[in-house]
């Protein structure tokens, strides 16, 4: 694997980066955060982070998602290499949501901007966030006190999220799956599986596989560990083995797409009135012991914050 100065990203797409981006407004962003104060309070201090995640380079920042530097040029940086245009993309997420979810988990959540459409999209549902770096969500708990958008965000493993069976009416995931192992992968899609109620829909934004696969100097762009194992795979084929129905997947923008699912009635789940009634009460619980992790928790909001464990 190239790393460092080997990888085309750093050899010749990171100079040009830095001249568009606005190096005094990221030191401005960096300057105005309590890093301390904000990592104690989002860290969850019984985590243990997968090696292939604290083993790897992502993008050629030494030590990935783990380091400030990363959680600080990601959004400045992705304005760029998210063509045509990020939020536009993004956007196709909240597009793809046939139903008015009252609960969401927005899944490796970075920081936080497809988690703000989400909340934005549906005012009335709970939307958490959950990202295995605290970084990351220290500038997604920044962004949305100053959007005044309502989060909550959770220090926690996509694979074991520790949310109880049937919690959420809908999952969601960006950029996610070309940065995990192939293994990692199914886990995380089965762990979706287990967190949806009958009915539940995930949405899935990620790089096109098919482009991806054909046009192999796409993959050595950046330093993806994963990415190429990623392109030779299919998400369709792989949420139907996690057990979802209702599979599709459409390019966007030829270089991504937009992958989704439902969460079926199977045999194990014969009442499917009797589930949307459990779920029903569950959410008339807002904010009980029995619906938030065993871990720490951080709910941001109109810059009050409380904390949940």
């Amino acid at each position: 694997m190239a790393t460092g100065k080997d990888t085309i990203f750093e050899r010749y797409l990171a100079p040009v980066l830095e001249l568009l981006v606005d190096q005094k407004a990221v030191m401005r962003a960096y300057e105005s955060i309590d890093w301390q104060a904000a990592t104690d309070r989002l860290r969850c201090s019984t985590l243990t982070y997968p090696e292939y995640y604290e083993s790897q380079n992502f993008h050629g920042i030494q030590g990935g998602y783990l380091n400030r530097e990363a959680a600080l040029s990601y959004d400045p940086i992705l304005q760029y290499a998210l063509p045509p245009n990020e939020a536009l993309v993004r956007q196709e997420v909240v597009q793809a949501v046939k139903g008015h979810p009252r609960r969401i988990l927005d899944l490796a959540c970075g920081t936080g901007s497809t988690t703000l459409l989400l909340k934005q999209a549906f005012p009335d549902a709970e939307v958490i966030g959950l990202d295995l770096s605290v970084p990351m969500l220290v500038i997604a708990e920044s962004k949305a006190k100053k959007a005044g958008v309502p989060l909550t965000l959770v220090h926690g493993n996509a694979e074991r999220t520790l949310f109880p069976d049937a919690s959420f009416d809908l999952v969601t995931a960006s950029l996610l799956f070309h940065e995990t192992p192939p293994s990692i992968t199914r886990a995380i899609l089965t762990e979706c599986h287990r967190l949806l109620t009958v009915g539940g829909e995930i949405v899935i934004l990620d790089g096109n596989q098919k482009t991806l696969n054909q046009v192999g100097w796409l993959t050595e762009i950046f330093e993806e560990p994963y990415i190429k194992s990623y392109a030779a795979g299919n998400l369709d084929a792989w949420l139907g083995r996690a057990g979802f129905g209702a599979v599709t997947s459409r390019d966007l923008w030829w270089i991504h797409q937009v992958s989704y699912g439902v969460k079926p009635l199977s045999a194990q789940n014969p009442d499917a009135a009797t589930v949307r009634n459990r779920r029903d009460a569950r959410m008339m619980e807002d904010n009980t012991e029995g619906m938030q992790p065993a871990f720490g928790t951080i709910t941001v909001g109109y810059g009050t914050q409380s904390r949940f464990v």
